[in-house]
């Protein structure tokens, strides 16, 4: 039997590597910047065709390359980063495994112009599918120019799986948002198909963010700084306020190294507990610096996940320089007392002449008693009241209050009191009215009978559900108008978003909507479909963007649906919100109509049966 081990080409080597280390244009992007990083570029432009797909090139004014270093540096696991293994746990540079320009030459055509500061002449290399195909001198400015074209030509698999040029740029602009904030000190520009999207200009942490994000961002960052023998903080977090239900902008940085980590987030959101909503998120910038020895970023290809030796330590301390953080900038928020109808305290001043109203019964003596063991006095007040009609009285406004009671009554007994029914009780509903069919409880869900117990109904849900329905089969029919807003409405986007939103924009404009581009990822809400009443607008457009920012799909039924669905949750009744009587029925009754009204639209639990049996259960 012949042997069948055997040694992979390395064209086939480099395709497999290829794999784990680009995965789309913005994989590519990532590694080329990181490259012009390390070569010590102030300025670094970044050009693209076709959302990446035509062309990637990267122009930045490092230190360059040598002719024989331009060739070398396409073979696999060659770099100058690093030259033994020790220097793994050392390493002060972005790049270091030597396989991003072999693995990107192996899956595109590849076009490197570079020139060192030292040299006259620079040299030109051009590379397809890990051949060079060329080399020869050439007079150039010092620096590196790179260009990818044609991504992916020699893997139609790969190319096949990309998604549209939309989503491609979204994931594009999400790149160069975090490398564009890891390197405050560093010129950036991102020029798309001719049209300049980003023009950044080296400043500090807070003017990248403000420059990335929006002028409104200036207000709602908190500064955190801390340094410690273990770990050096600095960064922002955002005010309680201005926490976000979607989209919210969270980084991490480690030694100027973008990174994902969950633990640590864990430990930002630990320090908004009982300042914001459950479902909502701040938004946070923070920088971590420590000893290179002390991390290990040799885990992923993508070098976006990194260890800590001390993360219990580096937890604690970075949840208390956010505490320190906002409780120092007045960002949570203080405790405001109720004062309508609060008593007037006075306050003791004995310096000050003591002046009031009372007035002093000179008769009264308190050991003369009189009739009933009482004073003169006093005895004359009491025989003069008549208890009999006070006590009518006091029936006829109990009575009174009860006829104004509704099924809401229920929301304001607590969680754990259990409700006696009393002869009283009964009163409520044997001489004023019937029993209602619906109830709310907690202002949150509807309690109503069934054939076979008690129904539950989440009021959020269902109602999203029905308006989920009415808003697709409206947008399906083109049967939703435009209704104009009195006062339009300024929306700042991020340009990720304002890029996306751009797309969506002949689609929206057929759902109701009139939205004017301002320039500078401005936009302006003219109008909004005329079935949807008291909704925010801003929300209602951060809410389209990010549902519509991961569906990859151009067909129309699909991306409807998405829309719908956040048009939906936006203009959905809110938990907590009290509701009529009335209201909860003509909710039920809309609800049973639908064909599936167990589930909302992105399968979630809308109600729940308690049986008569488990109710039976419960008092075995």
């Amino acid at each position: 039997m012949s042997d069948v081990i055997r040694l992979l080409p390395d064209s086939v080597a480099n395709q497999i590597a290829a794999g784990e280390v680009i995965q789309r244009p913005s994989s590519v992007i990532k590694e080329l910047v990181e490259n012009a990083v390390d070569a010590g570029a102030t300025i670094i432009k970044i050009i693209l065709k076709d959302a990446g797909r035509t062309l990637i090139q990267i122009v930045d004014n490092g230190c360059g390359m040598s002719a024989t270093d331009a060739r070398l540096a396409f073979e696999r696991h060659s770099t100058s980063k690093i030259v033994k293994a020790d220097d793994l746990f050392a390493l002060s540079t972005m790049g270091f495994r030597g396989e991003a320009l072999a693995s990107i030459c192996a899956v595109a055509r590849v076009e490197l112009r570079t020139m060192r500061k030292e040299d006259t002449m620079g040299t030109c290399i051009v590379i397809e599918g890990s051949r060079v195909e060329s080399q020869e001198p050439a007079a150039l400015t010092p620096g590196s120019n790179f260009m990818v074209k044609n991504l992916f030509f020699n893997v139609p698999a790969r190319r096949k799986f990309l998604k549209s040029d939309q989503v491609e740029m979204g994931h594009i602009l999400r790149e160069f948002e975090r490398m564009a904030l890891v390197n405050p000190s560093i010129e950036f520009e991102l020029v798309h198909n001719d049209v300049v999207l980003h023009q950044l200009l080296p400043s500090t942490l807070k003017q990248r963010i403000v420059a990335l994000f929006g002028k409104s961002m200036d207000k709602q960052l908190v500064p955190v700084s801390t340094d410690t023998s273990l770990v050096g903080i600095n960064g922002f977090v955002s005010r309680p306020e201005n926490a976000r239900k979607r989209g919210a902008l969270q980084y991490f940085m480690v030694n100027g190294r973008n990174m994902r980590h969950p633990y640590f987030h864990k430990a930002v959101l630990s320090c908004y507990e009982q300042l914001i909503p459950a479902e909502e998120q701040p938004c946070y910038f923070i920088n971590l610096s420590v000893d290179p020895a002390t991390i290990d970023v040799n885990i992923h290809p993508t070098k976006s996940e990194i260890k800590f030796e001390e993360e219990q330590a580096i937890w604690k301390i970075l949840a208390a320089a956010i505490k320190e953080g906002l409780g120092r900038f007045n960002a949570v928020p203080s405790i405001e007392f109720d004062l309508e109808d609060a008593p007037e305290i006075p306050v003791f001043n004995p310096n000050a002449d003591a002046t009031h109203e009372l007035k002093l019964d000179t008769s009264y003596d308190p050991f003369k008693t009189g009739r009933g063991g009482a004073t003169g006095t006093r005895a004359s007040s009491i025989s003069s009241k008549d208890w009999e009609s006070l006590y009518k009285e006091f029936e006829r406004n109990r009575d009174e209050g009860y006829a104004g009671v509704k099924a809401s009554t229920l929301n304001d007994f607590p969680e754990d009191d259990v409700v006696e029914t009393t002869v009283e009780s009964k009163v409520l509903f044997d001489e004023h009215e019937s029993a209602p069919d619906v109830m709310q409880l907690k202002n949150r869900y509807i309690l109503s009978p069934s054939k076979s117990g008690l129904m539950v109904v989440d009021q959020h849900r269902a109602h999203v559900r029905v308006l989920y329905e009415k808003y697709l089969e409206s947008a399906q029919q083109n049967k939703l108008s435009t209704q104009r807003v009195i006062f339009p409405e300024t929306v700042e986007l991020s340009a990720s978003q304002s890029q996306l939103l751009e797309s969506l924009a002949d689609t929206l404009s057929g759902l109701g909507f009139e939205l004017t581009c301002l320039g500078g990822n401005a936009w302006e809400v003219n109008g909004v479909p005329s079935v949807m009443n008291d909704v925010n607008p801003q929300e209602l457009l951060l809410a389209i963007v990010e549902t519509a920012d991961d569906t990859g799909k151009e067909v129309a039924d699909t991306l409807l649906s998405r829309l719908a669905g956040a048009m939906a949750n936006v203009a959905a009744i809110k938990s907590g919100q009290p509701l009529s009587t009335q209201e909860m029925e003509k909710l039920l009754s809309e609800l049973l109509r639908l064909a599936t009204p167990n589930y909302t639209h992105d399968g979630k639990l809308v109600l729940n049966i308690i049986t008569t049996d488990d109710i039976g259960k419960m008092f075995m």
